[in-house]
């Protein structure tokens, strides 16, 4: 039994606190099939999301099987499931794909075991014709019914709807609706459902009415009528306006015991009919057990790198990318192969003839130094550019998804490491490319291997940095624009075009990776005769290629820890 005892939700607003639940208080048995209905803003969903754990109620507690949850502990994943009002499913995937990922996010078994669990949810939600279909093919009705599905496969004890038949046609409502019905009925799970219609009110055990934050009914759907003293269920709306929130709870306090009464009866009766007994609560021992790290880690991982070849339009951004930037710098490379003229210690008879020597080797010494610095900037803020498109979007894009699944049992750190690891995967195939392909068409004057590295430095700190923001970010646009900035800021505050006045520079250049990873590929990785070329024409004092390494390597930590904090804090809306 779900039992809430005088539950109340208080949020300041500003100069004022709002009461959003005021004492509600209410049973529910096992197998028993509850709706939440009311107008709009009555606290609905804020009551659902105060029932799972999503919202802390600042009083009153629920209790689960004779366990207070505010004092014993929250519900385990396996006992609890949540449909909530957006998607919980990946474009990209099939809905088999999506259940199976749902089953061995959350469920530590066998192959057999896990497709037994697919199977069964499947079959309960009537998707196995559909189960090699995309997810971006199906209607509306069979995505609700996927979203079921994925619940499903971890047979919680307790299964939570918010709105799962808002905008459905009616035949798709009561599809679902009647799908809620049976699933109480045959796993004696309980099933609250939120909903706005009361078209298909006959369907429920229970119902209960919300009034702004205030319980003004909760018993079967078959006494409403009397209870509001309306000759239709549509009429209770209107008949809620009548009286004041306050008096309408008041009132059910007076009203509950009798009709409470009439429940029991009506739930002892159903599963008599039915010729079995009312369903009790599996044990612990049947509980199914949530993978460890490193099953969810390789599960995430296979996921990510599924959808990333199956979205075309990625895959051609990466591709465009990939192809196009390493030409741009390649039409300046051969600016940089021009060959330095020594200055002769000896004077000539003719002095005019010296002075236009010097003067020939001050000017190729000047366009070489500008265009080996040049080449290296251009490199180092196109992979900050590549770096920015890889990570922006990576958690801001599925953040209500990524919610869904850390209430379901999902491991941050496994989350934070498969996307870590799929980064950087795309890191090193970027700037290898990079590298190779610019080689092939001016060779770096210099240790090339210490340029190879600090490219794979500026690609790999501006995605880390990026991937830290899009976990902090509450949707992808936002993420991306400042993701935009950052990288739109790399060329102006690297000092490579001009330098930056001591006082601002000593403030900005520690967060510039363009800067390091310039200044460590020349400082490290350039001829002496080169880098004094370099050293001559530009203004920016350059930093030893270890401390250049170090603040890079810097970047990425700060990044990763950035996204670890960000996805580890719950941001639903």
């Amino acid at each position: 039994m779900l039992e809430a005892r005088n539950i109340s939700l208080e949020v300041d607003n500003g100069e004022e606190s709002l009461l959003l639940l005021n004492d509600v208080n209410f049973c529910v048995p096992c197998g028993h099939f509850m709706a939440i209905v009311g107008p709009s803003g009555c606290g609905k969903t804020t009551l659902l999301k105060t029932i799972a754990g999503i919202k802390s109620a600042t009083e009153g507690t629920f209790v689960w099987q004779g366990r207070d949850l505010s004092e014993e502990g929250d519900f385990e994943p396996h006992e609890i499931g949540y449909v909530p009002q957006f998607g919980i499913a990946y474009e990209e995937l099939t809905v088999d794909e999506n259940i199976e990922n749902a089953a061995r996010l959350r469920v530590k078994a066998d192959s057999e075991t896990i497709d037994d669990l697919i199977d069964m949810a499947l079959v309960m939600t009537g998707l196995e014709e559909i189960a090699d279909r995309q997810v971006k093919l199906l209607s509306g009705g069979q995505k609700r019914r996927l979203a079921l599905a994925m619940e499903l496969v971890a047979e919680p004890r307790i299964l939570l709807c918010d709105e799962v038949t808002s905008g459905l046609d009616p035949r798709s409502e009561r599809e679902i609706v009647q799908l809620l019905h049976d699933l109480s009925r045959n796993t004696g799970c309980i099933v609250i459902s939120v909903t706005h219609s009361l078209e298909q009110i006959h369907l429920y055990d229970s119902v209960m009415v919300m009034v702004q934050g205030n319980l003004a009914y909760h018993g079967s759907p078959s006494a409403m009528q009397h209870y509001f003293s309306v000759e239709d269920v549509k009429d209770v709306y209107p008949r809620l306006s009548q009286r004041e929130p306050e008096e309408w709870r008041v009132s059910w306090l007076k009203h509950r015991v009798f009709y409470y009464q009439r429940l029991e009866k009506e739930h002892v009766e159903k599963y008599r009919s039915m010729g079995t007994k009312p369903p009790t609560p599996r044990s612990e021992e049947e509980a199914p057990e949530l993978p460890g790290f490193f099953s969810q880690f390789i599960r995430l991982l296979k996921r990510r790198l599924t959808i990333f070849f199956r979205d075309r339009s990625q895959l051609l951004l990466q591709a465009l990318m990939i192809l196009i930037f390493p030409v741009l710098v390649a039409l300046f490379a051969d600016k940089g192969q021009e060959q330095l003229l020594t200055i002769s210690e000896t004077r000539g008879p003719d002095m005019v003839q010296d002075v236009q020597s010097q003067q020939e080797r001050a000017e190729r010494r000047a366009r070489v130094g500008s265009a080996l610095s040049g080449i290296v900037m251009f490199e180092v803020i196109l992979l900050g550019l590549m770096g920015s498109n890889n990570a922006s979007r990576e958690v801001a894009g599925e953040r209500l998804i990524m919610e869904k699944e850390k209430f379901a049992g999902m491991r941050v750190p496994a989350y934070v490491a498969s996307k870590a690891v799929f980064l950087a995967g795309l890191v090193v195939v970027q700037s290898l490319w990079m590298y190779a392909f610019v080689q092939f068409f001016g060779e770096f004057r210099g240790d090339s291997s210490n340029l190879l590295y600090f490219l794979i430095m500026a690609n790999a700190a501006m995605t880390s940095v990026c991937f830290g923001i899009s976990a902090n970010c509450r949707t992808a646009d936002q993420a991306s624009l400042l993701c935009i900035y950052l990288v739109g800021f790399q060329l102006p505050l690297s000092g490579a075009v001009l330098a930056l006045p001591d006082m601002v520079n000593t403030i900005t250049q520690p967060f510039v990776s363009a800067y390091w990873a310039w200044s460590g590929s020349i400082k490290g990785g350039l001829n002496p005769e080169e880098l004094k070329a370099v050293t001559g024409i530009v203004q920016t004092t350059f930093s030893d290629a270890t401390l250049c390494s170090a603040v890079l390597w810097g970047h990425v930590v700060v990044g990763l820890l950035l996204a670890w904090w960000g996805v580890r804090r719950e941001r639903w809306e």
